[in-house]
């Protein structure tokens, strides 16, 4: 699958990023929300996991303008916060968040996700 991560945090990004290509994704890497804006417009994600709290634009920011392109209407988009309260949760839907995940993030709960995505596209 194709990914996206954004976090202004560049070892949890790293990180993240080569668990993801170690299960065999293809990954691109953003450290703010500018940066994630213009990687979306040429990679094209399947999925973004994108940190609310990036300099430049945040994400919900970032979730917003990529909901504007037609190009990323079936962008699955996951935010990943240290941020957990039902404000927080709204918020990140309010922007179009399609997941919102709170820091720590176990890797197996992305690669449930990343299979639930894939079961979705093959069944439609």
């Amino acid at each position: 699958m194709r990914i996206l991560v954004a976090d202004d945090n560049r070892d949890a990004a790293d990180s993240l990023a080569i668990l993801l290509r170690i299960a065999g994704h293809e990954v691109e890497v953003a450290y703010d929300g500018a940066e994630a804006v213009h990687v979306a417009a040429w990679f094209n994600p399947r999925l973004a996991l994108l940190d609310i709290g990036m300099p430049e634009l945040d994400g919900h920011d970032v979730a917003r303008a990529l909901r504007t392109r037609t190009t990323h209407r079936t962008l699955y988009l996951v935010a990943i916060t240290g941020w957990g309260q039902p404000k927080d949760r709204q918020l990140a839907e309010a922007a179009g968040f399609d997941e919102h995940f709170v820091k720590p993030i176990e890797p197996f709960r992305i690669e449930e996700l990343i299979e639930r995505i894939a079961r979705s596209d093959t069944s439609s």
